[in-house]
């Protein structure tokens, strides 16, 4: 039989995990990306002699790229070097605490008894608590398709005993009590769009994925581990498309029947989208369905983010700083409904500051640092007057920077760069200018979730941070093994049909 040819859109980490995995079942596969490099939300960013990561900074369960090697009978070490990122994360808050945790309890209870003895118990607790919830949300189903209101029938039960329909926020509180405390344990849904007062209990179980698969770091930066996917891609056979933008889907007796890319009509057996879920109805399909129009505008989307790259002219960090840091603001709650709900720029704020040369000394030149500080911010659906409130948000980052860590921090500066809603909204076509697509909430995952086939489209699948299991870097990668797996049924029964 001819070779069945599939085109996928993006080069996210879930549109090269695809593309990888068909090219490796055979099928004829073209990746068309519109940016001039591939990775997405992963790309790089260079600015003089610097180089900075675009989005991801953290590896976890790095087994789930490892089998993306192994179709190709390689070894994801021989490709990038991983390195283990200890501590996890470094947490602050206003009131002068600090956490500093890794994958070890034994590491983190003093800490905890220390700021909240009755919480040392709790901890443990939660620990426990969370377990099932890896077992089922992430080791049982984070790679089964939910097509089907049956399939989510089928785990309402279990779901329901689990306590899933509580948000993340009021799960642990119910094991910890300290404020701050409450803080470090609830944060992990906003590394996916998430709002941890609302973002479904199952999301617990990021804590404990970390706990036991490790947080990682690509030596070299993400752009390594981009690449050496790439590079894998090509090595099997794959076709990348870079700077060549999808216009279109193209659809034919309701099936997709391939794309339009840079006004060229490229005919495909299959289309997998790794563009965001909503942009993919919302522009590249005409036929979507007027309900599903309106499911999706109606919808609840993450926050977005606004970054500053900064390239320093130093090779001194402080010592109070590790990798991954987290610098909590004033207030947690009111200021997640800021972002969230209200859909305004607070005053305070709290912040991600990446500092990679801890782990990797490569990631600057010699003698300087590159590093990055991320604010979530409102999605483009608020009324905010955007270039005025971010050089002012910046001036208060800076200032924080200054008297807390870096005294003298801006002299440091030699170059710098700023990404925003609109970066998110033009650059890489998410609607909303979301950093993470929709919401984790429950009623917006797994089945409620822009499925990973397409309902009404035969031939049109989707990957990514918008679609089942949801965002982040193992969430996209199981995207793409849902839907190789569905791709492939699909494939064999058009053959049993002809």
């Amino acid at each position: 039989m001819r070779q069945k040819r599939i085109v996928v859109i993006g080069s996210g980490f879930g549109g090269l995990a695809a593309a990888v995995r068909l090219q490796a079942r055979g099928f004829q596969v073209d990746l068309f990306e519109r940016l001039p490099e591939p990775g997405g939300r992963a790309r790089t960013f260079h600015v003089g002699d610097y180089a900075f990561d675009g989005g991801p900074t953290v590896v976890t369960a790095p087994f789930l790229l490892e089998e993306l090697f192994q179709l190709n009978g390689k070894r994801l070490d021989r490709a990038v070097e991983l390195l283990p990122v200890d501590p996890f994360y470094k947490l602050f808050d206003a009131r002068g605490n600090t956490l500093s945790y890794n994958g070890d309890p034994a590491h983190v209870l003093p800490q905890v008894e220390a700021i909240h003895p009755p919480d040392a118990d709790g901890y443990l607790a939660f620990l426990r608590a969370a377990e099932p919830l890896l077992q089922k949300g992430f080791i049982e189903l984070g790679a089964e398709p939910f097509l089907r209101l049956s399939d989510m029938a089928r785990v309402a039960p279990d779901l329901a005993k689990l306590r899933a329909y509580e948000s993340v926020y009021r799960f642990v509180g119910r094991y910890i009590q300290h404020p701050f405390l409450r803080q470090c344990f609830t944060f992990h849904p906003l590394f996916i769009g998430g709002n941890p007062l609302k973002a479904s209990a199952i999301y617990a179980m990021i804590h404990l994925i970390e706990q036991r698969w490790g947080v990682w770091y690509p030596r070299g930066g993400m752009r390594s581990l981009v690449d050496a996917l790439a590079a894998l891609f090509g090595d099997l056979g794959g076709r990348l498309h870079l700077g060549t933008p999808v216009d279109r889907i193209l659809v034919s007796g309701g099936r997709a029947a391939g794309v339009v890319a840079a006004g060229e009509r490229i005919p495909a057996d299959a289309v997998v989208s790794n563009a965001d879920a909503a942009t993919t109805y919302l522009k590249l399909v005409e036929q979507t369905p007027p309900r599903v129009r309106r499911h999706l505008t109606r919808s609840h989307y993450s926050m977005s983010l606004a970054v500053w790259y900064y390239g320093l002219a130093t090779d001194q960090v402080p010592d109070a700083l590790a990798h991954h840091n987290i610098v909590f603001g004033p207030r947690y709650e009111d200021l997640i409904r800021d972002i969230f709900e209200r859909k305004v720029i607070a005053d305070d704020f709290s912040l991600y500051l990446h500092v990679p040369s801890r782990t990797d000394p490569s990631a600057a030149p010699p003698g300087k640092q590159a590093l990055y500080v991320l604010v979530p911010v409102p999605n483009l659906a608020s009324t905010i007057s955007w270039d005025d409130e971010l050089q002012r948000l910046e001036e208060r980052v800076l200032s924080l920077i200054e008297a807390r860590f870096w005294p003298g921090f801006r002299r440091f500066i030699e170059v710098r760069h700023r990404i925003d809603p609109f970066y998110f909204a033009h650059d890489l076509g998410t609607y909303l200018g979301t950093g993470f697509s929709l919401e984790p909430r429950l009623m917006q995952s797994a089945w409620f979730r822009p499925h990973n086939k397409s309902p009404f489209i035969r031939g049109l699948y989707l990957v990514g941070a918008g679609t089942h299991p949801g965002a982040g870097i193992p969430g996209v990668l199981l995207s793409a093994k849902i839907a190789e797996k569905i791709v492939v049924r699909d494939m064999e029964e058009v053959d049993r049909r002809a």
